[in-house]
């Protein structure tokens, strides 16, 4: 999911659990970045748009006080089953991420791993990421790469104009850090592929069928008949001065 609260209306046009069966497939990204921030036990950390729960579950995974915000409020209820079922200790609260309800520094870390930060309100949701980082904190987001399968994905669904590169999103003052990492997708064909996206998002994709078997097809990397898609995205750690 983006970075944007999500709408009552959004949620009607959504099939129930599309968003979580996405991001039980990203589950690796969160992982790793929790590892790329250098994740410790006892940190407090914020984990925005968190969707069914992946970076807010890793933190929790690594005995981190963990809060996870996100605008859906299924989502969030999926989220708190799945602490439930693996023992993990996390809270979970709506909100909206461009005015995150935290005082100024009140985490250490700030993640956001959930189906990258394809908003226009981009700007606004890192400012509030940097806000409630705590001077010397670190932040870690997913970003996927505009001209990889996900950016493709997004176009053809009518989303968001692509990101601003990763050191532009949180002033010259921040240390930036984006090396590009790569999922690997994994379907019976193409053709399963966009059936299971439309199950997830709607009519919206159903319509695009054409253009989504070319992309997969594009980006897929198998040497046989199934599909592995190559998806492609940033790793961005940002560390937040001492000072500000």
């Amino acid at each position: 999911m983006s970075l944007v609260a999500t709408t009552a209306p959004q949620r009607a046009d959504r099939p129930p659990g599309g968003a979580a069966a996405i991001a039980a497939r990203t589950l690796l990204a969160a992982e790793l970045l929790c590892e790329s921030v250098d994740l410790h036990a006892g940190e407090r950390v914020l984990d925005v748009a968190c969707g069914s729960g992946n970076a807010t579950l890793a933190a929790a995974r690594r005995f981190a006080r963990v809060v996870g915000v996100d605008g859906d409020p299924c989502l969030l209820e999926r989220a708190r089953r799945r602490a439930g079922a693996e023992g993990l200790e996390a809270t979970f609260l709506e909100g909206d991420p461009r005015d995150l309800a935290f005082p100024d520094g009140a985490f250490d870390v700030v993640l956001s791993a959930g189906a990258g930060m394809s908003t226009p309100d981009l700007e606004r949701v890192a400012a509030e990421l940097l806000r409630v980082c705590r001077p010397g904190g670190r932040i870690g987001l997913v970003l996927w790469t505009p001209g990889g399968y996900v950016g493709g994905r997004l176009a053809a669904a009518g989303g968001q104009p692509p990101p601003p590169a990763p050191g532009e999103l949180f002033g010259p003052d921040v240390e930036v850090t984006a090396p590009r990492r790569s999922l690997l997708w994994r379907f019976p064909s193409a053709e399963h592929q966009v059936e299971f996206l439309a199950a997830c998002h709607g009519p919206t994709l159903t319509e695009r069928r054409a253009e989504l078997l070319g992309l997969a097809r594009r980006f897929d990397v198998s040497e046989d008949d199934t599909l592995v898609l190559r998806v492609d995205y940033l790793e961005v750690v940002a560390r937040k001065p001492t000072w500000r």
